[in-house]
């Protein structure tokens, strides 16, 4: 599958985005041309569809059957299992006198304010954690190791319990792997078809609960994704070309099938972090350096933060309620998609979501045997999508039936027809989204005024105009074919991986002689991986950062530091950056305060060569519209201009009410907004009366 290591630079490069209700694809052929396609997911075999897309794609290339194609692709089949708790069967091995961490978690209630408010299920039931006689001290030395007999205990254990997969995970391991691997492998020698999972290998870091999640979390998807991986590289390997398979990650990154297969946890939120990879491009590239990217498709409305430019990150994450401490990028679920079911409770209040009609039945207008209607149908009875020309005119839509739908819940709720109960269903949507924005802008700082809106997916272009105007936001930035646009990111995402390590509680007397050899160490690691990874690359770079705090702080900070600080050893320099970090987050810094430092993390990026979009042709004359329609917009219907987007050239403007329309979503700009093309094909919009973006 690595066919295409070297000159992968002139490959065909294709970005998957494998999401709930479609599969997209974006391709990236070395003549220029840029393909964009979807396909309908599968929930039976989610590789037939991406097969599907590929083998679409590269018959449409035109090339010779050994040019080399690399494939990018992100994957939803982790996440999707653990939120819906349909995970591999797991075993869990813990030292003895800890068989409860999945249970205790860290002591905390989950709601403050709500003494009835009831935590998540475990992701492992009790009865299947089985405990050893082995652990470490805080330093890292073995306190106990396991005799022989309790290991034959411990594998007649497991035998009982019949599991896909085993994780390990020991008292302090996060400071010395010895253990748990020796554990591993006395597992695998007996269990040679059980995937096993040591924490320390996965990621580790020092705190038990977390570093246990994530090794549980990383066997519960392994042999999901192992399954899933087997297939597409068999359905990838027959279309006889020469092909270099590889998967986007949740830090924005891509890593070879082999890395994926050791840690698959990492590939959890892929499809949000390639779509913020492409946001940042284009934001950089019409000049807006503070945007909030917004992901809506057919089940979440998912957001991410820009700030000078840049996406941030976080390692405080949650998946499913359970914690994921992995760097991800910073993705946030803010509320319903295109696919979010409308209904009426016993009270009369109308609600969205969270259940979701997905690609099958779908909404209601699809003609699936749906009979619950949804965001979408409330779009096309709204007369914002137009049911002859949605997604080209391959997937009839019967507005008829949507309308009939939403005449059941007006009734219901008291309004007097569809659209009005269309129209009441998306202010619930566009509130409780701009409620949780708010709060997340808050917490860092952010102004909304300032923050450009970029809304990809299929229903985020659609959707995005009303949410900036509820938030009041500057305006938004549409990408060409923004269905596409997490597909785009997989195809533009570099090589990176993160690697940490945890040293305790290090106070800084003694950092001198700890820290700068444990980022050698991680140098040296990180530089092997990559090597490995077989990937061309233009350049490579890399991050350093530290878990820090001031002694006695129950929590830490994560601190980036500056190359020039670390080449010179600069304790001081060090310091500073956590002063400066804290006083940035919280008005103050405590330099009376002794400093400690937790963990050592590094990020390597292997930089890639760019795909090049082509620019548009300016305008020479007005942009003329191919008809009108009648679109409810504030309790009464008006006539919209419709244009189609691939007859919008560069410096075109457009003036709402109006429809832009294109194969993969549909733009609806509403008055007083106004439009303006940027050369790379983005629709930059804001308010008449407002500066211009």
């Amino acid at each position: 599958m690595n066919d295409a290591g070297e000159g992968s630079s002139q490959a065909v490069r294709i970005g998957i985005d494998a999401g709930g209700t479609f599969t997209d694809f974006v391709a990236a052929f070395p003549d220029g041309r840029v393909l964009y396609h979807k396909e309908p997911s599968s929930s039976i075999d989610p590789s037939e569809p991406v097969d599907r897309g590929i083998r679409l794609l590269l018959d449409q290339a035109e090339l010779s059957p050994d040019h080399p194609v690399l494939i990018v692709h992100g994957t939803t089949i982790g996440l999707n299992a653990v939120l819906q708790r349909k995970g591999a069967k797991v075993a869990v091995v813990v030292s003895r006198g800890t068989r409860d961490i999945l249970e205790f978690e860290r002591g905390r209630l989950p709601d403050y304010l709500n003494l009835l408010a009831r935590k998540p299920e475990p992701l492992v039931p009790r009865e299947r954690v089985i405990e050893i006689d082995a652990r470490l001290d805080a330093q890292g030395e073995t306190v106990r190791s396991p005799s022989r007999e309790e290991m034959d205990e411990l594998c007649d254990s497991i035998a009982r319990i019949d599991p896909d997969a085993v994780a390990v995970s020991l008292i302090n391991s996060y400071r010395n792997s010895f253990l748990e691997e020796e554990i591993g492998a006395a597992i695998r020698k007996r269990f040679p078809n059980i995937l096993v999972t040591e924490s320390s290998r996965v990621w580790p870091e020092i705190r038990e609960y977390e570093r246990s999640v994530v090794a549980c979390l990383n066997a519960g998807i392994h042999p999901l994704l192992n399954d899933y991986l087997n297939t597409l590289s068999t359905r990838v390997a027959s279309t006889g070309r020469p092909v270099a398979l590889q998967l986007t990650t949740s830090a924005g990154g891509m890593l070879s099938l082999e890395s994926a297969r050791e840690r698959p946890v990492e590939t959890m939120l892929s499809g949000p972090a390639s779509g913020t990879i492409a946001a940042a491009r284009l934001a950089a590239e019409v000049g807006v350096s503070e945007a909030i990217t917004f992901d809506m498709g057919g089940t979440s409305a998912d957001i991410a933060i820009l700030s000078d430019g840049r996406f941030e990150f976080t390692t405080n994450s949650h998946i499913g309620g359970l914690p994921l401490i992995m760097p991800v990028v910073g993705v946030s679920s803010i509320g319903a998609g295109g696919g979010s079911i409308l209904t009426v409770d016993s009270a009369g209040a109308l609600k969205v979501g969270p259940e979701s009609a997905g690609s099958d039945p779908g909404p209601v207008a699809y003609g699936r045997g749906g009979n619950k209607p949804t965001l979408t149908d409330c779009y096309i009875a709204l007369g914002i999508i137009d049911p002859a020309d949605f997604l080209g005119g391959r997937l009839k839509i019967d507005r008829a039936a949507a309308e009939a739908a939403l005449a059941v819940v007006a009734g219901k709720i008291g309004r007097t027809d569809a659209a009005e109960a269309g129209q009441a269903a998306l202010d619930i949507a566009t509130t409780r989204m701009a409620t949780e924005l708010f709060k997340l802008l808050a917490l860092g700082g952010h102004d909304p005024s300032k923050q450009m809106l970029i809304p990809f997916g299929g229903a985020g272009p659609t959707h995005a105009i009303m949410l900036a105007e509820e938030a009041g936001l500057a305006g938004i930035v549409v990408p060409p074919a923004a269905a596409t646009f997490c597909a785009l990111g997989a195809a533009l995402a570099d090589v990176r991986r993160d690697l940490l390590r945890s040293i305790g509680e290090a106070r800084f007397e003694t950092l001198d002689r700890r820290l700068w050899p444990v980022w050698s160490e991680l140098e040296a690691e990180a530089q092997n991986w990559l090597r490995v990874e077989n990937v061309p690359v233009l350049d490579v770079s890399m991050e350093y950062s530290l878990d820090m705090r001031y002694a006695g702080q129950s929590h830490n900070m994560l601190v980036t530091v500056a190359e020039p600080i670390r080449q010179a050893h600069d304790l001081q320099g060090v310091a500073e950056a956590l002063h400066a970090a804290h006083e940035a987050l919280y008005g103050f810094r405590e330099t009376d305060d002794a400093v400690e430092v937790v963990s050592v993390r590094l990020s390597i990026t292997g930089r890639v060569p760019a795909i090049t979009l082509p620019d548009l042709a300016v305008s020479q004359a007005a942009p003329v519209p191919k008809g009108t329609r009648a679109v409810f917009q504030r309790d009464r219907w008006v006539d919209a201009q419709v244009f189609h987007r691939s007859d919008l050239l560069a410096d075109d403007v457009v003036a709402g009410p109006a429809v832009i329309v294109q194969p993969d979503t549909t733009t609806w700009l509403p008055s007083p907004w106004t439009l303006k093309v940027h050369r790379n094909g983005a629709l930059i919009a804001s308010r008449s009366n407002a500066d211009e973006a």
